[in-house]
This record gives structure tokens, sequence and C-alpha cells, in this order.
């Protein structure tokens, strides 16, 4: 159900962009607009701009951007009703009470479903049926105590168990659909998606269920299976352990691959452990451990995906306000050979106190690089250690700080047995490189201006770019001074990008309306990849002096592309020459 234009409006008006923004960015005055370390991307130099006259913000780094509810949307990880109830609350402004009932009933019922699902997954196990996934929990020396903390239950062998139990408990089998446990079949019947497996109930921050993980016990494929994206659960914004790890009094959180690992650590007295849901680490998921701690302890399997998912880790983790340490389980010997392990291996062949010393031993991520890198080469070889230099001087040059390069350029050094000095001048000279090949990417991108102001969604791609711009330029002038309508007579099926148009129609139906129209107000009601592709567009320099002059460029630029579309080039011509210099010409703004 869609919220009364009136609420809407009330709640814009009462959640300035500053006063939201800055409970979350520390915002500096710079000329007219405020800029801080962007929220969604690590940087360090501050690219993320505030306009209190646009009501927007956008940054120049990431390209994110869009008007107050898109904000919240992005940093809170809510859905649009969600963003709009926040602010709403935070402004003191009630919401209607049909669509506050309608919605929040929606999520009520599937929040609901999830609980009652898991209490009778957790039932199951002491059911005959669940007597296998008793045993394996001994097995793997998991504790009831445990078991019970993190919930952890049974789905039956049986192809609609679970959705006979939740049907007999009052939900209908759209909300089974709608929460991911069920599965329609081609020719339209139900079925559990969960059979058979160990599961997993997926907690959040509030201690609501969003999702399940399901682990079968024997060889069968997929071993591990996990819940859709729901209106309760998105698998990015989401830890496993963290409604748990919240609570944690240590200083840091350690961040594993899998389901036993966290519940194995937290067994063995580190309840400071969280782990992904079936995904690489996400921004969204850095976002929220960020809420807790400013420390993270990277703890991936010993192999090769667990090294490639400990790269792609600190490559999102690099210069962001994180302190990163990499904790490296070590292999056993099993008959005189090394054999992989992980976590839970460890910690049960070893104990709480020896993981404890790898805890307090763990390596911050560079020396971790810097080692994974060096077992690359061998470096009693003259021209091996020559392509250890180079592969050392090239990840080095990627730090902003040049204290830091000096300080692991000596590390280097120290593991390939290159003096210090020889290594230091090939990280310096790597890094002007780096610079050079950024600052040909700039020119490149300088030079391709039509290009780089395709919307990044790609379903919203300008098929006539030059007449797509002036579309830009028409509705930049029109957000900006509302005025300008009269001078504006265009058809919406003048307009190439379709995109473009809605805008423009929202903007006159809101005109007839006797609505205001406004960045933030349009930012409000359009998609987040509209709104982002909005902001930048509002965010390109203008002088309405000569607004009339230009508007009426960008009127000409767009019929004459038009009449070219329409299959008519004599009156496309007409429409340029009428224009003079035409689009791009001195009369541009």
């Amino acid at each position: 159900m869609a919220f009364p234009q009136a609420f809407l409006d009330e709640v814009l008006a009462r959640s300035d962009i500053f006063d939201v923004v800055s409970g979350y960015v520390h915002l500096t005055k710079k000329g007219g607009s405020y800029f801080g370390l962007c929220p969604f991307h690590n940087e360090r130099t501050g690219s993320f701009s505030v306009s209190p006259d646009k009501q927007l913000y956008y940054c120049f780094g990431c390209k994110k951007g869009g008007g107050v509810v898109n904000f919240i949307m992005e940093l809170e990880g809510l859905s649009y009703p969600e963003a709009v109830r926040f602010l709403a609350k935070r402004a003191g402004v009630p919401v209607p009470e049909e669509v506050d009932q309608e919605e929040g009933r929606r999520r009520r019922r599937l929040l609901e479903l999830n609980r009652t699902a898991a209490r009778y997954f957790h039932d199951n196990l002491k059911t005959p049926q669940g007597a296998p996934f008793l045993s394996y929990l001994q097995q793997r020396r998991i504790s009831r105590r445990t078991a019970v903390n993190f919930g952890l239950g049974a789905s039956l062998d049986s192809w609609d168990a679970l959705t006979t139990a939740m049907t007999g408990q009052g939900f209908s089998k759209a909300e089974l659909l709608a929460s991911g446990l069920v599965v329609q079949s081609k020719q339209g019947r139900l079925y559990d998606k969960f059979r058979g497996r160990l599961m997993f109930p997926v907690i959040d921050v509030s201690g609501n269920v969003v999702a399940f993980g399901g682990r079968v016990l024997d060889k069968s494929e997929p071993k591990y299976m996990n819940s859709p994206e729901t209106p309760v659960y998105a698998k990015r914004r989401n830890l496993y352990g963290i409604n748990l790890a919240k609570k944690t009094k240590r200083p840091n959180f350690i961040l594993c691959e899998g389901n036993i690992d966290v519940i194995t650590l937290h067994q063995a007295g580190f309840d400071n452990a969280v782990a992904s849901m079936g995904t690489a680490l996400t921004t969204e998921q850095i976002r929220l451990l960020g809420r807790y701690t400013k420390e993270l302890v990277l703890c991936y399997d010993n192999d090769g995906a667990g090294k490639a998912a400990t790269e792609k880790a600190i490559e999102l983790l690099q210069n962001s306000e994180f302190t990163v340490r990499v904790l490296q389980i070590p292999n056993k010997l099993v008959d005189g050979a090394p054999v992989k392990q992980d976590v839970d291996d460890y910690i049960k062949t070893c104990g709480p106190p020896a993981f404890s010393a790898l805890l307090d031993g763990s390596g911050g991520h560079l020396d971790y690089q810097l080692t994974t890198l060096a077992a690359r080469y061998d470096l009693t070889d003259d021209q091996q250690k020559v392509s250890f230099a180079q592969a050392a001087s090239a990840l080095l040059a990627g730090l902003s700080n040049a204290v830091e390069r000096e300080i692991y350029a000596g590390r280097a050094a120290e593991l390939s047995g290159i003096s210090r000095e020889a290594l230091l001048l090939e990280v310096r000279r790597a890094a002007g490189r780096r610079q050079s090949r950024e600052r040909r990417q700039e020119v490149r991108e300088s030079l391709q201006p039509a290009a780089a102001r395709q919307p990044k969604e790609r379903a919203f791609r300008y098929d006539d770019p030059r007449s797509a711009q002036a579309e830009e330029g028409v509705l930049q002038l029109l957000l900006l001074d509302e005025g300008l309508f009269a001078a504006c007579d265009l058809a919406l099926e003048e307009f190439s990008s379709p995109m473009l148009a809605g805008l423009y129609r929202q903007m006159l139906q809101w005109r007839q309306e006797g609505r205001t129209v406004s960045p933030a107000a349009l930012t409000a009601v359009s998609e987040p990849a509209v709104s982002e592709h909005l902001a930048r567009i509002l965010q390109r320099p203008v002088t309405l002096a000569n607004a009339p002059q230009a508007m009426e460029v960008y009127i000409g630029t767009i019929r004459a592309a038009y009449q070219i579309r329409q299959g008519d080039p004599l009156l496309a011509a007409k429409d340029i020459f009428k224009n003079k210099k035409g689009y791009g010409g001195k009369q541009r703004v």
C-alpha cells in the first residue's frame, strides 16, 4: 500500500538531509556544501558531499547519491517503507494507521512464521527422526546448551512435513512461499525447501529469525543450502552469530567461513565470532560490524578458497577505519604429511588455549599478504627475487600512507634478502607508475563524456546519448527553478530515455496537483538506481542566469533527435538551425 502524499511531504519537510546525515558522518562545510568520509565505501579523503539546498547527497568516489530516504535505505539496510517509517519516527510524524498496519502486518507474519518454523525444527531433534541429527551434534562435540543457544534443529526427510505443520499453525501458502521455506514446482505443487538437513536459524541483531541454513549429514549435494532473499532477509546485510557476538566484551570480531566454525568458537569461549551466509564479505556487512568493533580478525580456512576469501576481504577493508589481522590455522601432520584443517578441527584437536595463542599472535593483513606472496617464489634464485620485488612493490604501491610503504618495504626486504634501500626505491617507482596510470584513466574518462554520463544500471542505458544529455539538462533546470516550466512544452514521447521521461511525467503530475517539485521529493519516490543517477545529474555545475536560453537549446536538441528517430531529418535540421549553435554551443549551461 502506498503512503499518502501529504504524509510523505511532511516526513521530507521534517527530515533535513544535513541533520540526518550528520548523525552518521562528520561533515565539514566547503562552499555551499558539506563534505565528509563516504559511509558507503572505504576512503581516507572525503569525497562524500551533502547539499542542503538540493536536499541531496552524492559521493564523487563511489558515485552513490540520492535524497534522505535513499540514504537511510542504503545505510540502515532498510526497504523503502521501512526507511520512510524510520524517518517518520525520528521526525515525530505519525504513520497513517492503515499503511502502518498493512506493511507491518506482512513483515510481522513472516517473522512469526520463521520463528515458528525454527521452533518446529528444534523440536524435531526430540523425535525419533531427529536421533541421527543429535548423534551428529555429539560427534561434532556440540553441547545441548550450545545447540539451544543457536536454536539448532532438523528438517525431516519429507516433501511436505514443514508445509503441513505451518499451514496447521494458520500460515497461508502465500506466506510460506514468501518466506523461502517452501518451493513451488512447475506443476504448482508446494514442497519443503529444506529436507533431511541440520538446520541453522539466522538471527539478526534485533533477535528476529530472518532466514535458515541447512547442512546434510551424508555425502549428498548440495552440502549446504541457504534461504533465498526475502522481504525480511538480505544475505549481504546479515552475519551468522551477530545476535550473540554483539554482546561480547572482547575488543575485536573474528570473521569465519562457516556456521560450525562460529558455533565451535562460541562454545570454546570466543563469543566474538561471526560468519557470512553463502557470500563473500560485503560493504553492508562491514558497516554492520562497524557498529560494534574497529578491529577484525580474518580466520578463513587454510585452503585455496579460504585464501581467496581472505584476499577479497583484505581488498575490501583496505584503507578503511578497521584494523585488520589475519589468523592462519596451521596444517596438522598425519603420518608425517601436512593436512589442512579448519577452525573447528583445530580447537577440538589442540584446545581453546592454543587457539587463543594463535589469536594473540595473528599479524596484520600486510604481513600476511607479503608472507603469502613470498611463498610463491624461490627466494634463493636471483631472478625469482627480482620477480618477488616487483610483485611486492606493486602491492605496497597501493598504500596511501607513505610511512606504511616504507615500513612494509623493510619487511619485504627482510623476507627476500634484498637491501631495504633497493626495495624501497622499487616501491616508490611502482607508486609513481600507479599514479600515472590513474591520471591517464582520468584523462580517458574526461575525453569520453557520453560514456561517463551513462547510468550505471544497464536497464536505464541511453540509446540516444545526445538527446538524453539534453533531457538531463531540462530536468536539472526544472528541478532548480520551477518557473522554467512555463518555457518547457516538451511532450513525453519526445524523450528518448524512458527513465528520464518517467521523471518528467512525475514532475508534470505534481505540477497539475499544485505540489512543489523538488529533488528531495523526486528521489524519495524513485527507485534507488534512478535516484542515484538523478543526484549525479544535479551535482553538475549550472548557472541559472542564462537558464531560459539553455532551456531553448536543450528543447531544440531533443526535438531534433526525436524527428530523426521518427524518420524526418528535414524537420530535425530545421530545429537545429532554429537554435543556431545547437546543443553544446556557448549557450549551454
